[in-house]
């Protein structure tokens, strides 16, 4: 049996791999790719030890959770990371990512920067009246630094968010010694500038891991098999609280007289914004056959 161990980081076909002897530099053994299987940051896996810091990666323990983009496993927590200036706020864009975690079985949170230039109650309202965790930080003022570390304890977490919304910089400032690399917004493009290249963890003082992603600016449905009309609902943990109400099994909880989703968004049991996010990502979808859906979800 192999020396167990956690990987960091992924480059190059390089992994970082911290285990309870050290931290050593592997190489994937070639029957990965023969069996289609990418390791990725977070994975806990079987490594041999070759010579000093170096080893041979040599199997991918069973995975919790996986998302594709970025590539990463075994997640506790999953911070949207959003913006209140620029980049301006995108709440579909938001409410994918979160259904994407909700989908795998991570606990989203939902952790708008920048909020010293704009206000951020309302976009917080809808996440705080569906039960999932959210709230304000800036990693130049220092606020809400604490409630960013206090979740992070212990935990396996990752950062994603659009491009420019901050999310090294708030990285930074919870996690002093990070020194992580940030940037800018371009002001030809209205966009942030990729300062992040790749998936990294970093060991946190408290305990657990946090790694800082990629920005991005869309968010490709298929990529993060959120293609099943059936289970996509249940991304939206406040309308799917409703959805055996319905009057009819077939419901889509778009249009239908009888759905019990619908009465509950015009009741205010649900924020009307999470339900258009809902019935945007349903339209996106709504053409992909059920034999379709099975091959993806495989």
């Amino acid at each position: 049996m192999g020396l167990e161990g956690f990987v960091r980081k992924c480059l190059g076909g390089f992994y970082t791999v911290e285990t309870a002897q050290g931290v050593y530099t592997c190489r994937a053994r070639g029957r990965f790719r023969k069996e289609g299987i990418s390791p990725c940051a977070g994975d806990r896996v079987e490594i041999s030890l070759e010579s000093g810091e170096t080893g041979a990666l040599t199997a991918i323990l069973p995975r919790k959770n996986y998302l594709p983009r970025p590539p990463v496993a075994n997640l506790d927590r999953l911070f949207v990371v959003v913006s209140m200036a620029e980049p301006a706020a995108n709440r579909l864009l938001i409410d994918k990512a979160v259904a994407a975690a909700e989908l795998a079985g991570i606990e989203p949170v939902v952790l708008v920067t920048k909020a010293d230039l704009a206000q951020a109650e309302e976009l917080l309202a809808a996440y705080q009246r569906a039960g999932i965790l959210c709230g304000a930080a800036s990693g130049q003022t220092g606020e809400g630094l604490e409630f960013v570390r206090s979740l992070t304890a212990g935990k396996v977490s990752a950062f994603i968010g659009n491009s420019g919304v901050g999310k090294s910089t708030l990285l930074n400032g919870a996690f002093p010694g990070l020194e992580l690399e940030t940037g800018g917004i371009s002001q030809k493009l209205g966009r942030g500038r990729h300062t992040t290249r790749q998936v990294e963890f970093y060991p946190l003082e408290e305990g657990g891991y946090a790694a800082d992603t990629p920005g991005f600016s869309t968010f490709d449905l298929e990529r993060y098999r959120l293609t099943d009309r059936e289970r996509l609902i249940f991304g939206f943990r406040e309308l799917a609280a409703h959805v055996g109400e319905c009057q009819f099994t077939s419901c889509t909880h778009t249009v239908e007289k009888g759905c019990a989703v619908l009465a509950a968004v015009r009741a205010g049991k649900a924020a009307r914004s999470r339900w258009e996010s809902y019935a945007a990502m349903y339209q996106e979808i709504r053409d992909v056959k059920i034999w379709e859906q099975k091959n993806r979800r495989a």
